[in-house]
């Protein structure tokens, strides 16, 4: 298990399995795909799902076990992505898995548990029974790459009961502009295509969607760029791509928003105080 998580937005990863089928154009580059083919751990698509092992599980309970270490220093709860190499919510994953994979969850609330899907429409039928109006440890998210995906997966998000609801808009292949709803996200996150054949994201899009977060009252996480060649500093201002890196180190192709780190989180539906 890896100590910490590279990701800016979370602590730990964990993997319950690995695998997963692609479901729209923003899997089209995917990076747990490309660590699969590398790895050989587990073949991507209609292909069984990959259970991790049992001295793995033991992760969170160890997280867990460091809650009030890591409060004191950090000041905050310890944030876990699940899964970077699967979909919690995938129908070919065994659902005696996901029971316990929630098992897990109930027995770690000083965690916050970020349950990121493709797959919305599962969510409701693929809730434990417990589930009332959410664990108050969980976040329910989903990724949505465009306005098309989150038109066709934030009608299924919105209904699902959670403490903390948000969307992952990462790769941005497309605009997306936040309507004002009833219900919305508490949270979004922002971020360009990394790697080899990264598609170009448009500033302007990063620009929109951060804006609307603030009108609206959503928390907005600008995390990269992606590449050098998204980043304002290289196709607007037309610096050198040597030169940006330089002035805009933050993530991949650099994550300065208008000379601006902008990272902000929701506001946390529980206390600070862990258990013991």
């Amino acid at each position: 298990m890896a100590e910490y998580s590279k990701i800016e937005w979370t602590d730990h990863t964990f993997n319950p399995w690995t695998g997963c089928t692609n479901v729209s154009p923003g899997c089209d580059h995917c990076y747990a795909e490309a660590w699969s083919k590398r790895s050989g751990h587990v073949k991507w698509g209609k292909h069984p799902r990959k259970r991790t092992t049992e001295h793995y599980w033991k992760a969170p309970h160890i997280w867990q076990s460091r809650s009030r270490e890591f409060h004191a220093r950090e000041g905050r709860r310890q944030r876990i992505f699940c899964a970077s190499l699967a979909d919690v919510f995938d129908n070919k994953a065994p659902s005696s898995w996901r029971d316990d994979l929630f098992q897990v969850i109930r027995e770690c609330p000083s965690l916050d548990w970020l349950l990121l899907t493709k797959r919305p429409q599962n969510i409701k039928k693929m809730l434990p029974k417990d589930w009332g109006d959410g664990y108050p440890n969980v976040w329910l998210g989903m990724t949505a790459e465009d306005q098309e995906r989150y038109d066709q997966r934030w009608r299924h998000l919105a209904t699902a009961p959670a403490a903390i609801r948000f969307v992952s808009y990462e790769p941005a292949i497309g605009p997306l502009r936040i309507p004002a709803e009833k219900t919305l996200p508490n949270w979004i996150i922002v971020g360009g295509e990394s790697g080899s054949g990264a598609r170009e994201m448009d500033p302007h899009w990063a620009r929109e969607v951060v804006a609307d977060c603030q009108r609206l009252g959503i928390a907005p996480f600008f995390k990269q760029w992606g590449s050098y060649k998204n980043n304002p500093l290289v196709l607007q201002d037309h610096l050198a791509e040597d030169v940006a890196k330089k002035l805009d180190p933050y993530g991949k192709g650099g994550g300065l928003l208008d000379g601006k780190i902008v990272r902000c989180f929701p506001e946390p539906k529980l206390d600070y105080v862990v258990a013991a």
